[in-house]
């Protein structure tokens, strides 16, 4: 007679308790400002280029510039922040940038700006390691990829507001009053993180129910584990990949869209907003969309693994637009292939950023994320180059934009070589690896 199994405990109704959506809304006005203070630059580059006789390769060694230093950077906060948590890692993070941002204003040649962006690139680096730990701390796989697109829609509020904003500011008192007024709001997002933020556990305004759902999915203990040991895992090299081949699309998007529209079609820096403001909100829709769609087909019951690459899939898809945005026959329809494509972008990262909470122990995630971000700076710098080359050359965006067409069916299709069946790193294989 065989022995009956034990029934699948039932998980935990969704609860009443909204904390967990408090400290999203925290994260989402995060990367809102991280956004500010990094594209005040790019929004302010045709007026400095043309006052200060910048180069385009001046301006893209510029950008390799924050590119190398976001790429070391992320893998050193994403083991800061695995050892000391999100609270202090994202205060310590938000205290350099914030810093950088500021110094800016110190600086008019291009060579020169680099020494402020240097440690902006540094601290912002370290918020997306510190915003995703926070994620899957206080969130469930089943809600973890909706998270992930609400606040990573952030970056898009914040791409929306600057060229309202900045520009204004700058005709009024000057640019460099841009970079100042802009860094002043990050310190009082710092003031309300600090005052707020704690683990689920601590936290007093915390129902036992909301704990309960927080902590539906199994969570073993966190324990350090050795670099060699993270990288011979497919599922840190799919992760890894997946960054290496999208991130670049996103940061030719924050460092060129501007010079695009300037060079493409006249427009000048206080008529950016109109045609920017379009782009970043179709890629806020297509943020919390991406990450929606995913959690929806989990909570039909489709695996992780089903789920998640159907939802990059439709983002690929819709992003192909893009190929022909620079033959577009006028400047909206131009808005609306790159609009689309920032949307599928955002859609296909929010997922592609699910990976370290879906696969990997609690407490490892942080330096995954690390590993992620470096392999997505390394591809940044690449595509910076690429771009700097290709304007000064052929002086158009078409080779750029073919590029970021075909970049998310490679990368899906990378993903699914690595980790066809999406299955998380066994713990066995982890013990084994630390004895």
């Amino acid at each position: 007679m065989t022995e009956a199994l034990a029934p699948t405990p039932a998980p935990p109704e969704k609860p009443r308790g909204r904390v967990r959506w408090i400290v999203c809304a925290l994260l989402f006005a995060a990367v809102a400002l991280s956004y500010i203070d990094r594209l005040v630059l790019p929004t302010l580059k045709p007026e400095l280029q043309a006052r200060y006789d910048w180069s385009e390769q001046g301006y893209a060694d510029l950008a390799i510039a924050f590119q190398a230093a976001y790429g070391i950077a992320y893998v050193l906060f994403g083991r800061f922040v695995d050892r000391v948590g999100a609270r202090i890692g994202y205060a310590v993070a938000v205290t350099l940038w914030t810093i950088g941002h500021v110094a800016h204003a110190l600086f008019t040649s291009a060579g020169g700006m680099i020494w402020a962006r240097l440690p902006l690139a540094a601290g912002e680096a370290g918020a997306f390691p510190a915003a995703l730990a926070a994620t899957s701390e206080w969130f469930p796989q089943r809600e973890r990829a909706l998270a992930i697109g609400i606040f990573n829609a952030g970056s898009n509020v914040g791409a929306i507001l600057t060229p309202l904003v900045v520009p204004a500011i700058a005709v009024a008192f000057g640019w460099r009053m841009a970079f100042l007024a802009t860094g002043a709001l990050t310190l009082v997002w710092l003031i309300a993180w600090l005052g707020f933020y704690r683990s689920p556990r601590q936290h007093p305004r915390v129902t036992a129910a909301e704990l309960a759902w927080i902590e539906a999915d199994p969570t073993p203990p966190a324990r350090p584990i050795r670099w060699r040991t993270l990288l011979r895992l497919r599922q840190t090299w799919a992760y890894m990949a997946g960054r290496f081949l999208i991130d670049p699309i996103w940061w030719t998007f924050l460092f060129w869209l501007p010079d695009f529209f300037n060079r493409q079609y006249g427009v000048k820096m206080l008529d950016f907003g109109p045609p920017l403001v379009a782009v970043y909100v179709l890629a806020d829709v297509g943020s919390i969309a991406g990450g929606w769609y995913s959690s929806r087909l989990l909570g039909r019951g489709w695996s992780a693994n089903r789920a998640r690459k159907t939802a990059m899939a439709t983002c690929a898809l819709f992003a192909l637009p893009i190929i022909v945005a620079a033959q577009a026959p006028g400047m909206w329809w131009a808005v609306l292939a790159i609009g689309l494509a920032c949307a599928c972008h955002q859609g296909f990262s929010a997922n592609v950023f699910a990976i370290p909470g879906d696969l990997f122990p609690r407490g490892m995630g942080g330096s995954v994320i690390g590993l992620g971000g470096l392999a997505g700076a390394v591809g940044g710098m690449m595509m910076a180059k690429f771009a700097g080359t290709i304007l000064a050359g052929v002086g158009g965006y078409g080779p750029i934009f073919a590029v970021a067409g075909c970049a998310y069916f490679v990368a899906l299709l990378v993903i699914h070589l690595l980790v066809p069946t999406y299955a998380p790193v066994d713990p066995a294989r982890l013990a084994a690896d630390r004895s």
